[in-house]
């Protein structure tokens, strides 16, 4: 029978705890670049110009299609032979990026087409500008719709950031792998991560529907309460 140390939890949370905030501070700081990167594509993606259109929809594809794990390996290590080296940190948050902003952009495309509709003729009728119905009228709309999904992404890109460790990163998994590697007792380490990892998700979790909830009209959340 497998004897548990429980000792050995207040013993090395704290260090844990210090991996944990570096897994935070990468997902967040990943998760505002990829809404800025994933917004302008899709804006990119709809517009006039074909050359742009093309060029886009090949990075929304090559980066769906490829291992996160292997574009954080490329990012660390690859790079640096053409003269771009970044700390491992900064080449978490840029590999995570990309890769979460080529998901949202294609998000953030259908939310617009689902709100455009005649919006954009109608502001247009009245002397709008186009910069000034998107900002105005359509993105306010669809960032809305889209505030469910990017909230299911950013718990994912929670997880995800675990990959990292590969790349150096002294975040809470490769905390929990220091730790093993000093006391051999990989069961009990490995369920303090699995344990801290749920703490933060679901804490993350509430926030979004948090947030989901205060941007949908009154009118809807009662008409979901009485269903």
């Amino acid at each position: 029978m497998y004897e548990f140390f429980f000792v050995l939890i207040p013993e090395y949370m704290p260090f844990l705890l210090q991996g944990a905030l570096v897994t935070v501070q990468i997902s967040v700081l990943s998760m505002i670049c990829a809404i800025s990167l994933g917004l302008l594509v899709a804006l990119g993606r709809l517009s006039n110009l074909r050359v742009l259109r093309a060029v886009l929809a090949a990075y929304v594809e090559i980066w769906r299609n490829v291992p996160l794990i292997v574009q954080l390996l490329v990012i660390y290590f690859s790079l640096p032979q053409l003269g771009i080296s970044l700390p491992g940190f900064w080449a978490g948050v840029l590999g995570l990026s990309l890769n979460v902003g080529a998901y949202l952009s294609e998000v953030f495309r259908a939310a617009i087409l689902s709100v455009e509709g005649g919006q954009k003729d109608a502001g247009l009728s009245i002397g709008m500008s186009r910069v000034m119905i998107y900002r105005r009228v359509i993105l306010p709309q669809a960032l809305r719709i889209a505030v469910p999904t990017i909230g299911g992404y950013f718990i994912a890109l929670l997880k995800d950031s675990a990959l990292v460790s590969y790349i150096a990163v002294n975040e809470l998994l490769r905390h929990g792998t220091i730790v093993i590697s000093n006391t051999f007792k990989s069961m009990e380490i490995y369920l303090m991560v699995a344990m801290v990892y749920f703490i933060i998700s679901f804490i993350s979790a509430r926030i979004v529907a948090h947030v989901e909830r205060s941007l949908t009209p009154a009118y809807l959340r009662v008409a979901q309460a009485q269903a």
